[in-house]
């Protein structure tokens, strides 16, 4: 044992802690474990493993929204899916960003129609609204040295 400069004992805190959790895995054992697991000799299918994890985890709504976005063409058509891309689902409010201005002005005609069709069709997504954008306007800040809130390239004409 190390002493300090005190003649007092330097504490050795690995050691206090290993017997710390000693003694409380000793009690823990006595106790009963508050996990128990079963074990099982046999294989289970996986789908009824993974519909079992899916339910205590309370995955469900996730897997609709996460399904919504991979069956965006058969929920809505081909048409409407080659203008239109769902971008985000957050608290209940979906954005779709289109190809066109033209094609947002007619998304948003057609958004309590939109909404019947994806409860109908991805039922579990908890769509209650949609908001519909446009396509990217271009953007004057390149690179890592742009100035922020500056006008771009016009910046630099007298």
């Amino acid at each position: 044992m190390s002493t300090t400069s005190g003649n007092e004992p330097k504490k050795d805190f690995a050691r206090e802690l290993y017997t710390m959790w000693r003694s409380n895995s000793r009690k823990s054992k006595n106790q009963g474990a508050e996990e128990t697991r079963t074990r099982v000799d046999d294989p289970q299918k996986l789908e009824s493993v993974l519909s079992e994890l899916v339910a205590t985890r309370d995955w469900r709504q996730g897997i609709a929204e996460g399904t919504l976005f991979t069956e965006w063409k058969t929920v809505v058509g081909a048409e409407i899916a080659t203008h239109a891309t769902p971008v985000s689902l957050v608290d209940g409010l979906l954005t779709i960003q289109t190809t066109s201005t033209a094609w947002a002005t007619q998304m948003s005609l057609i958004a309590s129609q939109l909404l019947k069709t994806i409860s109908q069709s991805a039922p579990g997504a908890l769509v209650e609204e949609i908001a519909v954008i446009g396509p990217e306007a271009p953007s004057w800040k390149k690179g890592i040295r742009s100035i922020k809130n500056a006008r771009g390239p016009r910046d630099t004409y007298g």
